[in-house]
C-alpha cells in the first residue's frame, strides 16, 4: 500500500519560514497570480454553464420548433394537439428522443462543476503558502486576501448552490420529457399522478447520476506520488 501522509491544514504549517531565501516583494507575485487564477476559474465555470444550460435549452425547444412547422406546412392539424390521444405517436417519440439528448449537457455540466471546483480548491490551497508566509507583513499593512484558504473547499456536490440547483432543474425537465414522451408512445392515459410518479423516478437517476459522479467519485484513485507529498483533495 502507499504510504499517505496526513491532510495538509492551515494550523499544520508552520508559522513562518524564515530560513527560506525569499522576500515578501516575491510572495506579492504569487497574490497577483492567485486573484488573476481565481478570475480566470469563475469566467470559465460562469462561460461553460451559460454553454450547456443554452444547448440543453436548444434541444428542449426542439420539439416545439418541430410541432409549429408541422402545422404551418398543414402536416399536423393544430386541433389534434389539443387532446393527448390526438397526438401523433411521431411527436411523443422526439419529446423522448430530445428529452434523452438532453442528458449530455446534463452530463457535461456535472464534469464542468466539479472541474472548477477542484480548481477553485487547488488555488486555495496555493493561497496557504503565501497567506501563511506574509501574514505579518499583511497585517501591518491592513490588508488580507479576504478569499477561502481550506483547500477542501468548495465542494462539488452542492446541490444548494447555484450549479447543484442548475443541475437539478435540468434534471427535472429533462425527466418531464422522458416521462412525456415514453407514456404519450406506450398509449397510457395521462393520469396526473402517473405522471409525477414517473417523472420523480427519472429525476432520481438523474440526481444518483449526480451524486455519484460529484459527492462518491470524487474520492477516486489519487495518481502515483512517490515523494509522498500531503494530499488534501476530497
Amino acid at each position: 500500500m502507499r504510504k499517505m501522509l496526513p491532510r495538509m491544514t492551515a494550523e499544520s504549517l508552520p508559522p513562518s519560514l524564515d530560513d527560506l531565501p525569499v522576500e515578501p516583494k516575491d510572495f506579492l507575485t504569487l497574490v497577483a497570480v492567485d486573484f488573476t487564477g481565481t478570475y480566470n476559474v469563475y469566467l470559465a465555470a460562469k462561460d461553460e454553464r451559460l454553454k450547456m444550460t443554452r444547448l440543453s435549452m436548444s434541444l428542449l425547444a426542439a420539439p416545439f420548433a418541430a410541432a409549429i412547422a408541422l402545422a404551418s406546412a398543414k402536416v399536423i392539424n393544430p386541433v389534434s394537439l389539443t387532446a393527448w390521444s390526438s397526438v401523433p405517436g411521431y411527436l411523443f417519440a422526439m419529446i423522448a428522443a430530445f428529452g434523452l439528448l438532453s442528458i449530455l449537457p446534463f452530463l457535461r455540466l456535472i464534469e464542468a462543476v466539479n472541474a472548477h471546483m477542484r480548481t477553485a480548491r487547488a488555488i486555495n490551497n496555493f493561497r496557504l503558502l503565501y497567506v501563511v508566509q506574509l501574514k505579518d507583513h499583511l497585517g501591518a499593512l491592513g490588508w488580507t486576501p479576504n478569499l477561502p484558504v481550506d483547500p477542501r473547499y468548495p465542494e462539488t456536490y452542492a446541490p444548494l448552490a447555484w450549479p447543484g440547483i442548475n443541475v437539478m432543474m435540468l434534471a427535472l425537465v429533462n425527466a418531464s420529457y422522458i416521462a412525456v414522451g415514453v407514456l404519450g408512445l406506450v398509449g397510457a392515459e395521462p393520469n396526473v399522478a402517473l405522471l409525477l410518479v414517473v417523472i420523480g423516478l427519472i429525476a432520481l437517476i438523474h440526481y444518483f447520476a449526480y451524486y455519484v459522479r460529484a459527492n462518491v467519485s470524487r474520492q477516486r484513485r489519487l495518481p502515483h506520488n512517490p515523494y509522498h507529498f500531503p494530499n488534501v483533495e476530497t
